[in-house]
């Protein structure tokens, strides 16, 4: 098996790109699109060149950190899994494999096929987490939840933060990802107390990153490894919402009936000075 090699190569974050080929002969139809990059690099490195650098880690399709861009495709051909999980027996009808990094402002370069992706983990550091003290482990069985609520839970738990959401949208948005991590939550009963915190804060630290709004196109959902739904969107927006109209409904610090319309507060006034 024979195959062009149209690869982005970018030295530092501060520089500029390019794509540059390369021909591999004799490949393997049961090699993995993991293991041809291996290939490569070996044959580079022969020649005296500088090897490309790409992220992997797992190569069983948990992690994420392979993803790149195949032939405008993100992950590669196939729906429903990672890049590690591509043999060359899928892409065997390319007469030229164009392969190129995530493409988002918020996920600069690093180098070549890597991407710094730890705006994902900023986001999350703003408020996926429960941190309330629950004291002991309770029981497995201790709070019941229901098996439709649960199953929603796990699905949205599924989400493995590779970033193909962002790299498929062409606003480079992270709105699947963010609700993934908040569904996963505002759906159990343990996330209940910091609900409201965690939507506000996880979007405004989405918004600081610089990711683009969603607008629907639903190339997210298509791409994603793991099948996170646009539900979980909707859920985001529902979680969002509701957290805005409760915060109308606090009472402000220096009114004692904010919030709380303006009937009551005209009431309440009269009252006090009647009195």
């Amino acid at each position: 098996m024979k195959m062009n090699i149209k690869i982005w190569r970018q030295a530092f974050q501060t520089t500029r790109g390019n794509f540059q080929t390369y021909i591999l002969e004799n490949m393997d139809d049961n090699m993995s699109f993991l293991e041809m990059l291996d290939v490569l690099n070996e044959k580079i490195l022969h020649e005296g060149g500088d090897p490309v650098s790409f992220s992997h880690d797992c190569r069983e399709g948990i992690c994420g950190s392979c993803g790149v861009v195949i032939n405008g495709r993100v992950h590669g051909p196939l729906q429903g899994v990672t890049t590690c999980q591509i043999y060359m027996r899928h892409l065997k009808h390319y007469k030229t494999l164009v392969i190129e990094p995530w493409r988002a402002r918020a996920f600069p370069i690093i180098k070549d096929l890597v991407t710094d992706r730890q705006a994902f983990d900023r986001i999350l550091q703003a408020g996926g987490y429960i941190s309330i003290n629950t004291g002991g482990i309770p029981d497995a069985n201790a709070t019941p939840i229901g098996r439709h609520i649960a199953d929603q839970a796990f699905a949205a738990a599924s989400c493995i933060g590779c970033g193909a959401c962002v790299a498929a949208c062409p606003n480079a948005s992270a709105n699947l990802f963010v609700s993934a991590k908040i569904s996963h939550l505002a759906f159990l009963p343990q996330g209940q107390p910091e609900k409201n915190h965690r939507v506000e804060s996880m979007l405004k630290a989405m918004d600081k990153e610089g990711f683009g709004n969603c607008s629907n196109t639903a190339a997210c959902e298509f791409e994603c490894p793991k099948g996170i739904t646009l539900k979980n969107i909707a859920k985001l927006n529902r979680e969002y919402f509701e957290a805005l109209f409760r915060s109308s409904l606090e009472e402000h610090p220096t009114h004692p009936h904010h919030g709380k319309g303006d009937e009551v507060a005209h009431a309440a006034f009269h009252d006090t000075h009647e009195k």
